[in-house]
């Protein structure tokens, strides 16, 4: 892709090192690492600082990464909300993996489909509804409970424990609370698997929101409204960019949990769209380390 002419690909590679090499890099500065990378750009490098593009040397992102967030950014903060999958507990656990395949097999199960028809089905429902679940339901009229009980028996000892990450939680000043797309059981069991469960005032799951997901504005309305959350007063921790749009619009602090490096061979590719949105204030691929460097 570096020998590539097309200026939106130029765009692109310049945006990807800037966000890869920032992040590794914690320099908090990415023209001082893509000085190295010239090289690799070739042709497509010179084109673009030929052109009216702007300059990958001098181009800054306006999303702060790790190395760049400081206290001051989050001293008005007393509301911390995490979401669950792929955030509290990283990615390349694979945990997800087991609720994805078993998604999959009730899908197939449930409209008696082939597995790669039920796959694609299922997928199809998840990027649309923002649950396979409320796919199932607005299209299927699938009861909610079977399908939450079957999608969850997995094995959660695929989480180690974290005493790191729960020493940051437990630090935070003010109250802590899991926002999830799952149901409550998940969520706890999850959550008691990596040693952090007692540091959360609460737990607001799928079942809570009545069964209407995020990214649905009136769920977050309904969170904010049942615990008094301040969203000025808040910040949200969030794996899909998409999720992140409404806390920023009411008002909270957005931090994007990514897979370490940056890795894009996780997940459904639309889950990566949006990374670059002005609703998103800061990226990070470790959160332990962010929590840290805030505190």
């Amino acid at each position: 892709p570096f020998s590539c002419r097309c200026s939106d690909e130029r765009r692109f590679c310049r945006k990807a090192a800037v966000m890869v090499i920032g992040i590794q890099s914690g320099t908090g500065d990415p023209s001082v690492c893509l000085t190295a990378l010239a090289p690799l750009f070739g042709d497509a490098w010179q084109g673009a600082r030929r052109s009216n593009l702007p300059d990958p040397m001098t181009a800054h992102s306006p999303i702060r990464q790790t190395a760049d967030a400081r206290p001051r950014d989050f001293a008005h903060v007393t509301e911390w909300v995490f979401d669950l999958d792929n955030t509290l507990y990283p990615r390349h656990t694979n945990l997800f993996s087991q609720i994805d395949q078993r998604m999959t097999a009730f899908v197939s199960d449930f409209l008696t489909l082939p597995k790669d028809e039920a796959r694609v089905v299922q997928k199809d429902f998840y990027r649309r509804y923002g649950t396979t679940l409320r796919g199932l339901m607005q299209e299927h009229d699938v009861d909610p409970d079977a399908f939450l009980q079957y999608v969850h028996d997995i094995d959660y000892s695929w989480l180690a424990p974290d005493t790191a990450l729960g020493d940051e939680i437990r630090a935070l000043p003010g109250r802590k609370f899991i926002f999830t797309n799952g149901d409550r059981g998940h969520a706890e069991r999850a959550a008691r698997q990596l040693g952090i469960l007692d540091h959360f005032e609460d737990i607001f799951d799928l079942v809570a929101a009545g069964l209407v997901p995020k990214p649905a504005s009136q769920t977050y309305d309904k969170f904010l409204g049942l615990h008094r959350v301040d969203a000025e007063r808040a910040v949200m921790f969030e794996d899909l960019a998409r999720n992140l749009e409404v806390p920023k619009a009411l008002g909270m602090r957005t931090v994007l949990i990514v897979p370490r490096n940056m890795e894009e061979s996780f997940g459904d590719v639309w889950e990566h769209e949006g990374r670059d949105g002005e609703h998103i204030d800061f990226v990070t691929d470790d959160l332990t380390t962010f929590l840290r460097s805030i505190r």
